[in-house]
């Protein structure tokens, strides 16, 4: 736990800088931002995209994942958690808190290196990767909070859940997460990705919380195609 442990230190102090210089960044100069940073979310998520091997799995995934996450309603009860942490979190007006919120916590969670990072960390103590990560992760939460607001910070909570879980339950985990798992899972993730930037720059939603059970579906789907 203690290469997560470091990961969720490094978001929170990253978005705690970044929510500093946004106070000094007028209105328009935030929205700007926001629409550049939606286009290189989108970018991260092209090049995770592209690492698959097999574009009819990542197809079928988005489809089973798309069924799966409509009729568990994710999408809906991603917002009511957004609405309900903006409430308790954030200051009035604030229309970015969710999306900082789900935008932060898919890039940092659904990448190979959270998965293996995490995987390493729990089975042989090895922190470099979470480490490694963790850097990368601050640095980003910097400009991701200058230009989403307070909500990137709460995904601090999203990473200690997710890789904790995995560390946590490494042993048992290890034996379904082969490389070709986690490249096909973290190819879809990164359409996810995709649209989460798209979400970022156009009004037309995409409603990305209902296609995250997609993420895990490769894990069934490799040993039928």
């Amino acid at each position: 736990m203690i290469g997560t442990l470091i990961n969720v230190a490094a978001v929170i102090v990253g978005s705690f800088i970044g929510l500093l210089m946004r106070k000094g960044i007028p209105q328009r100069m935030q929205d700007t931002l926001m629409q550049g940073m939606g286009l290189c979310v989108m970018l991260i998520g092209i090049q995770g995209a592209l690492k698959t091997e097999n574009v009819m799995l990542v197809i079928l995934a988005i489809v089973i994942g798309g069924v799966i996450g409509v009729l568990l309603q994710i999408e809906k009860r991603l917002d009511r958690l957004g609405e309900r942490l903006q409430k308790h979190f954030s200051r009035a007006g604030d229309d970015h808190f969710g999306k900082g919120f789900v935008t932060a916590s898919l890039m940092y969670c659904v990448g190979a290196m959270a998965i293996v990072g995490s995987l390493d960390s729990g089975l042989r103590g090895d922190h470099s990767t979470l480490i490694a990560k963790s850097i990368l992760d601050g640095v980003n939460s910097i400009i991701l909070a200058s230009a989403m607001g307070p909500g990137v910070m709460l995904s601090a909570l999203a990473v200690l859940i997710y890789q904790g879980s995995i560390a946590l339950l490494a042993q048992v985990v290890e034996p379904l997460l082969t490389a070709r798992a986690v490249t096909e899972m973290s190819a879809v993730g990164g359409l996810l990705i995709v649209g989460i930037g798209l979400n970022m720059i156009r009004k037309e939603h995409i409603p990305v919380g209902d296609m995250l059970p997609a993420i895990l579906t490769p894990l069934f789907l490799i040993y039928i195609l």
